[in-house]
């Protein structure tokens, strides 16, 4: 069995975390390789200090992550971080690099799966890669899990971008009361078990001494 190798984006989004989750679940296979990719964002300032401490900060975010895959018997996870641009580019680019055969992302207002699309027709063949976008559960769903493959696209735009979209929601299960037993007053007489004479006679000479 081949070894795959899967990008997990870390996000400070919670998404983001039900996305590794996900995939924990779902998704990874014995031997497996989990690659945490955090791109942390380009800053205009020369200060190294500030770039250190971006870099840190990162690097802490993806150890959260990492937390996470440790909770799961024998994942091999490898942490990458590194500087780069929020829309996509870098992250293209590094999954690239990687070799990986899944990107694996949560989808929020503010993904860079959106902004990616704007700069390429097909996103899946630009990565070589699948790309699965986690997102939370619309309010028609009610149970389950459910995969689905959606293409969006922009107005006044010929770009579109497919990608495996899954919904995720936590299985609910209804309140069941327990049925009322009538409460008897008086048992079978059948059901009654007697002491025997002996019994008695043994209980009257305890008394009487």
């Amino acid at each position: 069995m081949d070894v795959r190798k899967i990008v997990v984006v870390v996000e400070d989004v919670e998404i983001a975390r039900t996305a590794l989750q996900w995939t924990l679940q779902n998704l990874l296979r014995y031997g497996d390789i989990i690659t945490l990719l955090h791109i942390f964002s380009i800053t205009r300032s020369k200060s190294k200090k500030k770039l250190r401490l971006l870099r840190l900060q990162g690097f802490q975010l993806a150890l959260s992550f990492q937390d996470i895959c440790n909770n799961f018997f024998n994942t091999k996870t490898e942490i990458v971080v590194t500087q780069g641009d929020q829309d996509g580019g870098k992250i293209g680019a590094m999954v690239r690099e990687i070799g990986a055969s899944t990107l694996v992302a949560g989808l929020h207002e503010q993904s860079f799966l959106y902004r990616l699309a704007m700069s390429h027709n097909h996103i899946a063949s630009n990565l070589n890669c699948k790309v699965l976008a986690i997102k939370q559960p619309t309010p028609l769903m009610t149970t389950g899990t459910r995969t689905k493959t959606r293409t969006i696209c922009f107005q006044d735009s010929s770009t579109n971008m497919d990608f495996s979209q899954i919904e995720i929601n936590a299985l609910s299960f209804p309140v069941v009361i327990p049925p009322k037993i009538p409460y008897h007053i008086c048992p079978d007489r059948h059901s009654i078990i007697w002491r025997s004479r002996r019994s008695m006679v043994k209980k009257k000479l305890i008394n009487s001494e």
